[in-house]
């Protein structure tokens, strides 16, 4: 169990607050001079997110950069197995056999380990799901980064993997690099998609006008809120008026980009403060989703991923961050 001292405190947002217990979760501090941020480590039993959506390698507690901050709680309620209760550039994979699971058969989340499929219902990202294996974890940490290792087997859905991440900050740079590695060690193909949230909270700003959301191309939105609440200008999407407490705006797929990773470039700025940040990977967009509440906005870039037993693949996402005349 958990454990967790009995004081709370209150994570003022600049919107409200919300009131997260005070613990002892095993964590990370980085700095490379100019950007200090703090990563919380997995731990099946005492990690800060022990929730089945998220991978578990890379969870941000904060991130400051020149004056402004990025990173930090953008929610009200917190419970270590809770599927959002995470901040900052969280990162998910499309579950692997799940389809093909009986229930009470196991299937599999990259980066979080064996689960356990209770029923016959589709796979639902905001359930939890029982860990029947967590795999193995091997961390190393440096003063600029954190190398993170999970080797997982599963012989019952015949699926296998060994799992790297290093999240680092660039020497004398404004620069985030998330770098992945997956190894096929199964039997079975690995075909899933993954993405990151990026759950960006710049200078405790609400969700308004003051946010610009930018791509390198003319991009064009369906869904709740789009073409009201968020309207698409060109290459940006802006919103008209500031998000109520509740409110969200949500689209399954924004329009637009082609077919190289030229167009994984978006750039979130909040223009009353000055700061923003630019995100890049080096594949191609499979898909694009955007969500947002009052609290952050989260465009969520989706890649392809494809291995072959045996075979090894990697990808790497870069956020830049910066500073300019508001």
């Amino acid at each position: 169990m958990l454990k967790r001292t009995l004081i709370a405190i209150p994570v003022l947002l600049g919107f409200g607050s919300a009131t997260l217990p005070l613990a002892d979760f095993p964590q990370a501090d980085l700095s490379n001079g100019v950007i200090q941020t703090t990563l919380y480590l997995p731990d099946a039993s005492q990690g800060y997110y022990q929730g089945t959506r998220f991978d578990w390698a890379g969870s941000f507690k904060n991130l400051d950069y020149k004056g402004h901050s990025f990173v930090e709680p953008w929610f009200e309620n917190y419970d270590p197995k809770l599927h959002d209760a995470i901040s900052g550039p969280a990162e998910e994979f499309v579950p692997l056999g799940y389809a093909e699971a009986q229930p009470a058969g196991t299937f599999v989340k990259i980066g979080v380990g064996v689960l356990r499929k209770p029923d016959e219902k589709p796979y639902a990202f905001s359930k939890y799901y029982e860990i029947a294996n967590p795999g193995e974890w091997a961390i190393k940490k440096s003063r600029d980064q954190v190398d993170f290792s999970h080797k997982l087997n599963d012989a019952t859905s015949g699926y296998g993997y060994v799992y790297q991440k290093t999240v680092k900050l660039t020497k004398d740079k404004p620069e985030l690099v998330l770098e992945h590695r997956l190894k096929n060690t199964g039997k079975l193909p690995i075909e899933t998609s993954t993405y990151n949230h990026n759950f960006f909270i710049i200078d405790k700003q609400p969700t308004g006008p003051t946010v610009n959301v930018q791509f390198p191309f003319e991009v064009k939105g369906e869904g709740k809120g789009f073409g009201t609440t968020i309207v698409a200008q060109g290459n940006k999407l802006a919103y008209s008026r500031d998000l109520d407490k509740k409110e969200q705006v949500y689209s399954a797929g924004l329009q637009g980009f082609g077919a190289t990773s030229a167009d994984y470039d978006i750039r979130i700025e909040n223009q009353k403060t000055g700061a923003g940040v630019r995100i890049r990977g080096d594949k191609p967009l499979e898909k694009l989703v955007y969500w947002a509440c009052s609290t952050t906005s989260c465009p969520e870039p989706y890649i392809r991923l494809s291995a072959a037993p045996g075979q090894e693949i990697s990808w790497t996402i870069t956020y830049e961050f910066y500073t300019k005349t508001p």
